[in-house]
């Protein structure tokens, strides 16, 4: 256990997260997200909720603050829909630490797989809510 730090946040995530640079992506799914076959840095953490592990990295890290899109959400395939209570929970997670952070952006199921392919790594989550995918963008960590 280390002091300031959330306990949901594995030694193994904690060593991820310090190893992205800025511009760099990280995706945050659910239990059923094909992350194997879109990435090959792929992290579990069965049992938590992907706004939990928001919530747990928002403190530790800035968002990219020279992009347009550092959130990024998979949008519904055509006529499907997505409980709005996700992104909800996911932008009260993002806004208790960045309350000024840049809206989500929605892209396409596949859209989302090919920035998946690109992104620095993948935390599987035991997130249950379809739809419950998010694409978080690194900034640069201000000097205090």
């Amino acid at each position: 256990m280390l002091r300031g730090i959330s306990p949901l946040l594995s030694p193994d995530l904690l060593a991820l997260l310090s190893r992205m640079g800025h511009g760099d992506e990280l995706v945050l799914t659910d239990a059923h997200f094909p992350a194997e076959s879109c990435n090959t840095r792929v992290l579990r953490a069965d049992g938590l909720r992907v706004h939990d592990l928001l919530d747990a990295i928002m403190p530790l890290w800035a968002l990219d603050s020279y992009v347009s899109d550092p959130l990024v959400m998979m949008a519904p395939a055509e006529g499907d829909i997505a409980d709005p209570q996700v992104a909800l929970r996911f932008r009260a997670a993002i806004e208790r630490h960045d309350p000024d952070a840049a809206a989500t952006t929605f892209i396409s199921r596949f859209d989302f797989y090919d920035r998946t392919r690109r992104a620095f790594a993948v935390v599987v989550t035991g997130e249950t809510a379809k739809y419950g995918n998010i694409i978080i963008k690194k900034g640069v960590i201000p000097v205090s």
